[in-house]
Parts: structure tokens; C-alpha cells; sequence
């Protein structure tokens, strides 16, 4: 006897009604960015952000132990449109990925929202509705609470916490780049994008900007040509004391080698603090353009590089790259409170809720620069998106926890 078959939205509804409808979702949400020219959600700032999250909260909390019996609030936090909506939004997301963000030359693209993807209104709608499922599927394991549930409850919680505050709380994420000159303090940054000033809440004083950098490199550049030339390993030779290198029957020798020096009274280098000197090689050649010796420097602010014609060819000495740089501030607030730290790549400092990153300097001054830039970031969601990964983590950790309880209890 042949079974019937369910009919599209006949009861109860399953993986073919949450696929077609999260389709249709996305299919309005891009018919929107596009009627609208591309300009997708903007999202309220505090305390309107918090607000709004709290009232949603509630709603799905109230609307999944009201009408949990509903066919309709069932299928909202069910397992078939979870799993449909995950899908979508990993869908969403590897577009963002592929797709260069806030930067893009067609049109069509730009007004689909395919350049702003994480802000466009399909990955709104597709959150917003997540964010419902989610939601309901919590609210019946909540109510009534049993010890079993606990691990479900923690995961999806944890999930529900991460997902809406990192949501919800980018609108009120600041991000300035502060540039501060030695000796002088400042109290005002610029969102990159616009460039718009802003007054921060704090100031930075900048006692000291220095840079540690790699040695410096021998090269040898054919101008006929306006090229480098390459030596057999394809390596740029590093300048130390006896260091040597070779170039198509040109040898080069590093006899001594001053990491920071001056010309002397009588023009040869002389050692000098490192705050105040160049770099410094004297050098001996050999091979078809003639032997000898000679003084070669990357130069500075008062001294031009030094470098030897050979037949045509000039070999000079470039400067290293930086190793590391690093600023000496004083941060302080109207209150008076201060905090003395130095500033180093990938170190930041935390000061009256801003974390503040080294973040770059003037590269034409190179070693001289006495301008540090500063990159100051305000997340006040940050902890509560922390709390939602260490909910989850907790999850996976009793999972495993249970799991190796029933195995031994097996064995």
C-alpha cells in the first residue's frame, strides 16, 4: 500500500518548511538592502541597545512558557529551523569572508549589501530569528528546572549571552587612533574611517618614542636596469662584523660595524647614543670594479646615505626593519588619576575601561620619529560576550565530565 505523502506546510511542519522560509527571509531581507540603495541596520547605542535586548529577552522567555504548546511557537524553536538557520548564517558569514567589507566597485554588490554583510538586513533578519529559536528551545528547559537540563541550559544560554551582546553592544564599541608628539600631551582621537575628532576622558603624555630595529642590509642597485641585483641565494645580506657577500664577482667584507655612530672630527665614525646616531659600516671590495675600503651609512635627518659606485653599480646600506617600538606615556583623567606605562606592540595597558595599543609611528622619521600613534578601544559588551564563551565552554566541559562518568559506570 503506497504511504501518502505530507504536503508542503501540512502538519506538523518540518525541515522543508524552516528551509523555504529562511530562503524567503533572506530573499526579503536583500529586497530591502536593495530598495533602500545598500544602506543596511544601524544599531541603537546605550542605553537603547540594552533596552531593547532586555524587552526581547522577556518577550521570548514569556511567549515559550505561555504558548509552549503552540504548533507554531513549537516549530519557531525547533531543531529543523535551528539547524536551517545555522547554515544560513554560516552561508552569511563565508560571504563576509570572501567578500571585501566596507570597500567594494559594483554597484549591484554594494547595493545588495554583499560589502557590509555582518550590518546588511538579511544577516539581521537571520540573527533576529536565531536569536528567537534559540531562545524558546531555552525557555522549556529552564521552566521547570531539573539538574539533567544543566548542561543544555549552560550551552545555549551561554550562546543566546554571546551572540546579542555582540550583537547589540557593536554600536557602542569605540575604536580612535591617538596621535601623541614627545613632550606633549593629548586628549583627543579619531575615528579612522571619517576622521572625526573626539574628545577622550583621558589624556596621554608622551615622554619618550623610541624603535629597536633589525640589522641593517647590504644592497647593490643597477640603475641602468632600476632594479636590485641578487646575489646566488636570493638573500639580502644582513650587515655585521665580518659579515661578507658577493655579487657577480663583487665581494664585499664588513670590517667593523657601528650600530649607532656620527662622523668624527676627522669624518670617521665615531660609536654615539642610540637616540642620536646612524648606523655605520666600514666595508672592504673586492673584484672586476677595483679593491679597497670605505665607509658606508643608511643616513639621517642631517646625513645623506653613504654609497659606492662600482662601474655602474651602487652598493649602499638600507636600514633594518623595526625589531620593536615602544612608548613611555603618562595616562591621566580629569580626577587626577594617573598611570605611568610604556607601550609596546601587542601590550596593551587597561585604563578607566579603554585598553591602549601601540599602534605605529611616523615611517618617514623612521628611528627619529617623535610621533607615536596610539590605537584606544572602548567594548563595554566585552565582558558579557566573555560570560556567554565561558557558559559554553562550562557546557562542553560537563558533557565530557558526564560522558566519562558513564563510561566508567559501563565499564
Amino acid at each position: 500500500m503506497k504511504a501518502d505523502r505530507r504536503k508542503l506546510f501540512q502538519g506538523p511542519w518540518e525541515f522543508r518548511e524552516a528551509a523555504l522560509i529562511v530562503i524567503l527571509l533572506n530573499a526579503a531581507g536583500f529586497a530591502i538592502q536593495f530598495a533602500l540603495g545598500g544602506s543596511g541596520i544601524t544599531m541603537p547605542v546605550w542605553p537603547m541597545n540594552a533596552i531593547t535586548l532586555t524587552i526581547l529577552g522577556g518577550l521570548i522567555l514569556t511567549t515559550g512558557l505561555s504558548y509552549r504548546n503552540n504548533r507554531l511557537v513549537a516549530w519557531l524553536g525547533g531543531i529543523p529551523l535551528g539547524l536551517s538557520l545555522i547554515l544560513t548564517l554560516a552561508a552569511l558569514s563565508f560571504i563576509g569572508g570572501m567578500v571585501p567589507q566596507e570597500s567594494g566597485s559594483n554597484p549591484t554588490a554594494i547595493r545588495l549589501g554583499l560589502h557590509s554583510i555582518f550590518s546588511s538586513w538579511p544577516f539581521a533578519l537571520v540573527v533576529a530569528l536565531f536569536l528567537i529559536n534559540l531562545g524558546l528551545s531555552l525557555s522549556w528547559k529552564l521552566v521547570p528546572f531539573r539538574l539533567k537540563n544543566l548542561q543544555f541550559i549552560l550551552f545555549h544560554a551561554g550562546f543566546w549571552i554571546a551572540l546579542s551582546c555582540g550583537i547589540f553592544g557593536s554600536s557602542d564599541l569605540q575604536r580612535l587612533v591617538v596621535p601623541v608628539e614627545e613632550g606633549q600631551a593629548n586628549s583627543r582621537g579619531y575615528i579612522m574611517k571619517s576622521r572625526t575628532a573626539q574628545e577622550l576622558p583621558f589624556s596621554v603624555y608622551l615622554h619618550d618614542f623610541s624603535i629597536e630595529e633589525y640589522p641593517p642590509q647590504l644592497m647593490l642597485y643597477d640603475p641602468k636596469n632600476d632594479r636590485l641585483v641578487m646575489n646566488s641565494s636570493q638573500a639580502i645580506p644582513e650587515v655585521r662584523t665580518g659579515a661578507t657577500a658577493e655579487w657577480k664577482g663583487i665581494g664585499v667584507k664588513v670590517i667593523e660595524f657601528i650600530p649607532s655612530g656620527l662622523p668624527g672630527k676627522d669624518g670617521i665614525p665615531v660609536p654615539v647614543e642610540p637616540a642620536t646616531g646612524i648606523p655605520f659600516a666600514k666595508v672592504s671590495i673586492s673584484g672586476a670594479a677595483g679593491e679597497g675600503e670605505t665607509w658606508l651609512s643608511t643616513g639621517g635627518p642631517m646625513l645623506k646615505p653613504g654609497a659606492v659606485d662600482l662601474d655602474g653599480l651602487f652598493l649602499f646600506m638600507v636600514p633594518g626593519s623595526p625589531k620593536s617600538f615602544r612608548s613611555a606615556v603618562t595616562l591621566s583623567d580629569e580626577n587626577g588619576n594617573e598611570t605611568i606605562a610604556d607601550l609596546e606592540v601587542n601590550k596593551p595597558v587597561n585604563f578607566k575601561g579603554w585598553k591602549i595599543y601601540q599602534m605605529g609611528y611616523d615611517e618617514q622619521s623612521g628611528k627619529f620619529s617623535t610621533l607615536s600613534l596610539l590605537e584606544v578601544i572602548r567594548d563595554p559588551w566585552l565582558p558579557a560576550v566573555y560570560l556567554g564563551f565561558f557558559m559554553m565552554l562550562a557546557a562542553n566541559t560537563l558533557f565530557f565530565w558526564n560522558g566519562i562518568k558513564k563510561s566508567g559506570a559501563s565499564s
